[in-house]
């Protein structure tokens, strides 16, 4: 898989998880007529979304470290960028999972708490944009490729 190629796939998945789930905020938002600012004791996503959400973050941080780990200097550099790719895959949906759940629970609860926990979230997913300088310093590379991803990009 060349270099250029790869990093438009994942831009354009990354881009489009995260275009979903700002999209499906804002059709909640606008399709909620409420907004409670308050805790529900009584609700069962008052505890689930922000135990749920705090996994996800961590889980997905921990799956792609995991992933990264095991890729080896000694593999070729398309082996490479295809592990790399899983990995942020993984982690893109991790993140996509918890933010659905929060959504969903204001959509019907109208919770201010879940839409919060939801565009933080969004707003994490955003900054795990792929980028060229982050797959050269995460992804174990010799010189070699190093020189071929710059002049490939």
């Amino acid at each position: 898989m060349q270099p250029k190629i790869f990093l438009k796939i994942l831009t354009i998945i990354h881009t489009t998880l995260t275009a979903g789930l700002l999209i499906f905020a804002i059709f909640a938002y606008y399709q909620n007529q409420d907004f409670i600012a308050r805790m529900d004791r009584q609700s069962l996503f008052t505890y689930i979304v922000p135990i749920v959400a705090a996994a996800g973050y961590f889980l997905s941080q921990w799956i792609f470290k995991k992933q990264l780990e095991a890729i080896t200097e000694q593999e070729q550099l398309s082996l490479k960028l295809g592990k790399y790719q899983t990995a942020s895959i993984l982690k893109y949906a991790v993140l996509e999972g918890p933010g659905l759940l929060a959504l969903l629970a204001y959509l019907w609860t109208g919770n201010a708490l879940h839409l919060v926990i939801a565009l933080a979230l969004i707003v994490y997913l955003f900054v795990q944009r792929p980028n060229a300088e982050k797959i050269k310093r995460e992804l174990p590379l010799n010189l070699e490729e190093q020189k071929q991803f710059d002049e490939l990009i």
